[in-house]
């Protein structure tokens, strides 16, 4: 008896990860086999910001049953951790009742969460969170970042105005759960193991067309309602994890030139990211319909059912 599998697709923003799912998705059914989407999104998750995040639209769901999207209020915040566990659930949950997996995103973290088994770091101790908020509000950005800096010199890497990194990094000094970095000690993050047989398929494109693909894709977002969405989402309130939505502030200052710079740097940092995936077998999907990259991943994924 063939082996159940797990089908991930990872790639930069635009590349046409959703096409490609909806069209593997049809050929497996075809194949008698019953396949469901989980996002591997790190803001995919937020409920009003569908436009923007790029979410499957009420069309695509229909075509595809996607889980793990726009399930969260804007003024949540969230964690990888947090993450790791509903997407482990949504995964067993699907092969247990005979269905076939579809991991689908372009978070690596949240990817990597999903198919294996990351040390992820908890959640804060009961109040550390609102102290550390409240000292930020008191003394700004620069000056906590200065005392972690003195408290953990190793921590103290980010930005010195990355808000949410700086508040979190406090917290887990205060958990005993942020530890100086072992050199020697392989990363997670880069390990082959999976939880599952597992088939990680990387979308790659020539440079110049995925820019051009994703600038086309930022004025269609905008023409979609993308800069009323962040609009309503800060008016309520957003976290400051909503806020990290690619484009956010940029369509709050009204600048879609700027959104579309931050998205071609951003996608040449998840194709860094992805060079560094085990076991990624890359498919160049310049010039080719969603339909023949299908296949391409399908057959990747007969293989590993009958190792």
């Amino acid at each position: 008896m063939a082996r159940a599998v797990v089908i991930a697709i990872f790639g930069p923003t635009g590349i046409g990860k959703t096409a490609v799912a909806l069209a593997l998705a049809e050929r497996l059914r075809a194949a008698g086999e019953d396949p469901v989407a989980v996002s591997a999104d790190a803001l995919q998750v937020y409920r009003g910001l569908e436009v923007l995040t790029g979410a499957a639209d009420a069309a695509e769901q229909a075509a595809l049953e996607h889980r793990l999207i726009s399930f969260l209020p804007v003024e949540e915040t969230f964690s990888a951790g947090q993450y790791a566990q509903l997407a482990h659930a949504e995964i067993d949950d699907a092969l247990a009742a005979g269905r076939t997996p579809i991991v689908v995103g372009g978070t690596g973290l949240y990817l990597r969460a999903a198919l294996t088994e990351l040390r992820l770091k908890p959640p804060p101790p009961e109040g550390a969170r609102e102290r550390w908020t409240a000292e930020l509000e008191r003394i700004g950005a620069p000056a906590l970042h200065a005392e972690l800096r003195r408290r953990a010199p190793w921590a103290a890497t980010m930005d010195p105005n990355d808000r949410q990194r700086i508040v979190r990094a406090h917290e887990l000094l205060d958990a005993g759960e942020l530890e100086p970095p072992v050199e020697e000690a392989p990363s997670q993050l880069w390990t082959d193991e999976m939880r599952h047989p597992t088939v990680l398929a990387g979308l790659t494109m020539e440079r110049e067309a995925l820019y051009a693909r994703i600038d086309e894709r930022v004025e269609a977002m905008v023409a979609a309602g993308a800069r009323e969405e962040v609009l309503a989402a800060n008016a309520a309130g957003a976290s400051d994890t909503a806020r990290k939505a690619l484009g956010f502030a940029d369509l709050l200052a009204g600048d879609v030139a700027a959104m579309q710079r931050r998205t071609r740097n951003y996608a040449k940092r998840q194709l860094t990211w992805m060079r560094k995936l085990a076991g990624v077998e890359t498919i160049d999907v310049t010039g080719r319909d969603a339909a023949e990259v299908a296949a391409e991943i399908a057959a990747a994924a007969d293989n590993v059912r009958r190792r």
